[in-house]
C-alpha cells in the first residue's frame, strides 16, 4: 500500500473531506459535532490536516480553537486506510497545529467506537470516565426565530405539562394520542402508527383546552403559535389572513398551531354568504397543505363542536376529536390540593371538591386567587400571619357561579357521543 503524506488542508479539500465524512457515517456512531460545524471550521481557516496517498485524500482531522481550548471536531479515514496508524499520524499533526494556534488544552468528545478514538489514545489523550455528555438543541433556527417572532409565537416551558393538575383522564388521553407518537416517531412508524397532524379539542369554556395545547408544545419542545381569527380579519379579510399566516408557518421546521374558538372560522357554511364559504374553504385547503409535512400539529379548540362545518371534521382532516370536560371529583381534589399546598393550611380538599361540583379549572383558580387576596389583606390588617381555612374557601365557592351549567354538561355529554373521536 502506498505511503500517505500529511499536510495542511486547503479550501480545495472541502468537497473531498465532506465525501470522506459521508463514507464514515455508516460505520460510526452519531458524531457529537455535526458536519455543518466541521465545514464551518474548515471555511474559517481553523487548523486542519489531511492525508493524501496516490493523489487521493484518504484521511482528515479537523480542529477548532476556542480561546485556550481546542476541539478535535472530526477524524475521518477512508475504510481501506483504517488500523494502519494513519489516524494517529493525523491526530498528532493536528495537535501540533492547534497548540501553535494558542491552545493549551486539546479535547475531543466522541464514542469509544468512533473513528479516531484509538488514535487519540495512541497520541496520549486522557480518557475521562464517569462523564456524561449533555446537549440541548434549539428547535428554531435563526431564520425560524425571526418568523416565529413575526407570528407572535414562542417555545413554552417544558415543565408546563407536569404542572397540569387534575384532569387525569384527559391528560392521559392527550399524552397517548398526541404526545407519544410525535415524540417517538421512529417507534410509531415501526408499529404502523401515523403521528397526528391535526386534532380538535372540544368542551365547555374554562376546561383547559388552550392550556393543554400549550403544554403539549412544551412537552415536545416545539414552537407554539396561536392564530386569532379577530386579528386575521384585519389582514384583508379572514380568508386572506389565514392563507398568509399558514404561508409563514410553513417556513418553520416544527410547530404546534393553535386556533381557539375555531367555530369563528369553521362554522357551517352559509351558501348565501360567499365570504363565509371562502373562509372555510381557505382553512380546509390550509389544513391539507399543513398535513403534508412532518413536525407539525394543528390543535383547534371549540366550545361548540356542533356548530362546525361537517366537512371540517371529516376523517383525513382531523385525526382525533377529543373531549375536554369539567374535572370530576378526583380531579377537583387534585386541583384544590395544588393551590392549598402553597398556603400552609390544612383545608379539607374533599369538602371543597364536593362543594365545587361543576366548577372548571378556571373557576377553581379564580376562587383560590380570591381567597389568597382576602387572607393577604387580613395579614396586613392584623399584623399577624393569617392562613386560609376551609370556611374561607367554602364561602368563596358559595359566592361563585360555576361556568358549566347543568344544561351545558348535558350538551357536552351528548356531543361526546356524537362527535368524539378518540
Amino acid at each position: 500500500m502506498a505511503v500517505w503524506h500529511v499536510r495542511d488542508s486547503t479550501p480545495d479539500d472541502l468537497e473531498a473531506v465532506v465525501r470522506l465524512d459521508g463514507e464514515n457515517a455508516g460505520a460510526d456512531p452519531p458524531a457529537v459535532f455535526r458536519l455543518s460545524e466541521v465545514v464551518a471550521a474548515l471555511q474559517a481557516g481553523n487548523p486542519s490536516v489531511v492525508a493524501v496517498a496516490e493523489g487521493h485524500l484518504v484521511g482528515a482531522a479537523v480542529g477548532r480553537v476556542d480561546g485556550d481550548r481546542a476541539w478535535v471536531l472530526r477524524v475521518a479515514l477512508h475504510p481501506a486506510w483504517r488500523n494502519l496508524g494513519l489516524g494517529t499520524a493525523l491526530v498528532s499533526a493536528l495537535e501540533h497545529r492547534l497548540q501553535a494556534a494558542g491552545a493549551r488544552i486539546v479535547a475531543a468528545v466522541l464514542s469509544a467506537e468512533a473513528t479516531g478514538a484509538t488514535a487519540l489514545g495512541n497520541s496520549g489523550f486522557s480518557h475521562h470516565q464517569g462523564l456524561t455528555y449533555f446537549e440541548k438543541v434549539a428547535v428554531v433556527s435563526a431564520q425560524g426565530s425571526a418568523v416565529l417572532a413575526s407570528l407572535g409565537g414562542s417555545v413554552p416551558d417544558a415543565g408546563l405539562w407536569g404542572q397540569l393538575r387534575g384532569m387525569t383522564d384527559e391528560k392521559r388521553l392527550i399524552e397517548r394520542r398526541l404526545v407519544l407518537p410525535l415524540a417517538n416517531p421512529e417507534v410509531a412508524d415501526e408499529h404502523g402508527v401515523e403521528p397526528p397532524r391535526a386534532v380538535v379539542l372540544f368542551g365547555p369554556p374554562g376546561t383547559g383546552k388552550s392550556t393543554f395545547a400549550r403544554a403539549v408544545a412544551g412537552r415536545l419542545g416545539w414552537p407554539f403559535v396561536e392564530l386569532f381569527p379577530s386579528r386575521l380579519a384585519l389582514e384583508g379579510g379572514l380568508a386572506t389572513g389565514l392563507g398568509h399566516r399558514f404561508g409563514q408557518i410553513a417556513e418553520l421546521d416544527r410547530v404546534l398551531v393553535f386556533i381557539d374558538e375555531v367555530e369563528e372560522v369553521a362554522s357551517t357554511r352559509n351558501l348565501a354568504d360567499p365570504a363565509s364559504v371562502g373562509v372555510v374553504n381557505e382553512l380546509l385547503k390550509s389544513i391539507v397543505r399543513f398535513r403534508e409535512r412532518d413536525g407539525r400539529l394543528l390543535v383547534c379548540a371549540t366550545n361548540a363542536v356542533s356548530a362546525l362545518d361537517p366537512a371540517f371534521l371529516r376523517h383525513g382532516r382531523f385525526d382525533y376529536v377529543l373531549p375536554v370536560g369539567p374535572p370530576d371529583r378526583e380531579a377537583r381534589i387534585a386541583l384544590w390540593s395544588g393551590y392549598i399546598a402553597k398556603t400552609g393550611t390544612d383545608a379539607d380538599t374533599e369538602a371543597l371538591a364536593d362543594a365545587s361540583d361543576g366548577f372548571t379549572p378556571a373557576d377553581i383558580k379564580q376562587v383560590a386567587r380570591g381567597v389568597a387576596q382576602t387572607v393577604f389583606e387580613r395579614t396586613l390588617d392584623t399584623g399577624e400571619r393569617a392562613r386560609p381555612t376551609t370556611a374561607d374557601y367554602l364561602d368563596a365557592i358559595g359566592s361563585t357561579r360555576a361556568t358549566v351549567t347543568e344544561e351545558m354538561a348535558r350538551e357536552f355529554a351528548d356531543d361526546t357521543i356524537r362527535y368524539g373521536r378518540t
